[in-house]
C-alpha cells in the first residue's frame, strides 16, 4: 500500500468558472434541461419560504456579529465555502445547499465579509480520461495515486460583485455530481485562501459522506483518499493560517474536521452554515 498520496496526473484537471460547466461536461440534452430547469423552478418558488425563515435567521446572526466584531474585523475576514458535488448530493441535499448558499451569500455582503464559493467533483465517472491513460500503458504501475479527472468550480470569488441566481442554479445540473475527492478540493481552496490579504481566513467545507472515487479506490485501497484527507486536514491545523470547519449531512460523513456541525436532514443545512459562520467568525472576538 502506498506510504505517500500520488496523482498519477493532472493532464485532465480542470478548474473554471460556473458559467463555464458547458466547456467541460458539453450541453445538456432535452431531457437533462428540463430537469434542471425543473430543479431551478423548485429552488426559486417551492423552497421560497424556508428561504424566507432563514433571511430572519440570517438578520438576527447578523445583528450578534456586529456587536461582536467591528468594521475593521469584518474586513480582515474572508470565508471560503467549498461544496461536496459527489453523486450522494443529488436531490434534497444539492437544492438546499443552493438555497443556503443564496442567503448566506448575501448575510456575508451585508456584514462586509469578503467570501468565495467553490464546488468540487470529477469530470467523469469511473477515472475517465486520466485511468484511460493509466490502463493503456503496456505494464500500468500499482498504486498509480489518483486516477480520475478534477473538476474544481468557482461560483464566485472575493472579488465578484454577486452572485448570480444563474451561476448557483448550475449547480443543480444532472449531470455534475459525480465522484468527490476532498483532500485535493481542500488544498485548492486553501491556496486560494492564502493568496487573499485577510488576516483570518475561514474555509467551510459542506460534505455528506466519505470521499470516494472508485477508479481510485480500486487502485490503491479503500482508505487512500480518507487517508489523504486526514492528514489535509491535520497539515492546515498545523500550519495555522487557514481555519477549518465543516457541516457534515447525514451519518456517513465522519468528524475529523476541528470544528463541524452535524445534521441529519437537508433542511437543516442553512441553519447550521449560518451558526457555524456565527461560531468561526466571533471565536477569538469573545
Amino acid at each position: 500500500m502506498p506510504s505517500e498520496y500520488r496523482v498519477y496526473t493532472t493532464k485532465f484537471d480542470k478548474e473554471i468558472r460556473a458559467g463555464e460547466i458547458d466547456s467541460v461536461l458539453g450541453p445538456l440534452s432535452p431531457n437533462e434541461q428540463a430537469a434542471l430547469d425543473e430543479a431551478r423552478r423548485v429552488l426559486a418558488m417551492r423552497l421560497l419560504p424556508w428561504k424566507t425563515d432563514l433571511e430572519i435567521t440570517a438578520s438576527e446572526t447578523a445583528i450578534r456579529i456586529r456587536s461582536t466584531l467591528g468594521d475593521a474585523g469584518r474586513a480582515d475576514a474572508v470565508v471560503s465555502i467549498l461544496i461536496d458535488h459527489s453523486g450522494s448530493m443529488r436531490g434534497q441535499k444539492i437544492l438546499y445547499t443552493a438555497a443556503a448558499i443564496e442567503v448566506v451569500h448575501r448575510f456575508l455582503e451585508s456584514l462586509g465579509i469578503a467570501h468565495e464559493v467553490l464546488g468540487f467533483t470529477t469530470s467523469q465517472w469511473r477515472g475517465g480520461r486520466s485511468r484511460r491513460r493509466w490502463k493503456w500503458r503496456f505494464r500500468p504501475p500499482e498504486n498509480p495515486g489518483r486516477l480520475n479527472d478534477l473538476l474544481h468550480i468557482v461560483y464566485q470569488s472575493p472579488n465578484d460583485k454577486g452572485i448570480s441566481a444563474w451561476h448557483l442554479g448550475q449547480m443543480l445540473r444532472p449531470d455534475l455530481l459525480k465522484e468527490n475527492i476532498d483532500g485535493e478540493a481542500i488544498l485548492w481552496a486553501e491556496c486560494r485562501l492564502r493568496a487573499l490579504p485577510h488576516r483570518r481566513k475561514h474555509l467551510i467545507v459542506l460534505s455528506d459522506g466519505a470521499p470516494v472515487d472508485d477508479s481510485t479506490l480500486q487502485a490503491n485501497g479503500k482508505d487512500y483518499l480518507w487517508d489523504h484527507l486526514r492528514d489535509v486536514i491535520e497539515r492546515i491545523q498545523g500550519t495555522g493560517e487557514v481555519q477549518l470547519a465543516a457541516v457534515l449531512i447525514g451519518h456517513e460523513a465522519r468528524p475529523h474536521y476541528p470544528v463541524f456541525a452535524q445534521i441529519d436532514a437537508a433542511s437543516d443545512l442553512g441553519g447550521a452554515l449560518l451558526s457555524l459562520i456565527e461560531r468561526v467568525l466571533t471565536a477569538k472576538a469573545t
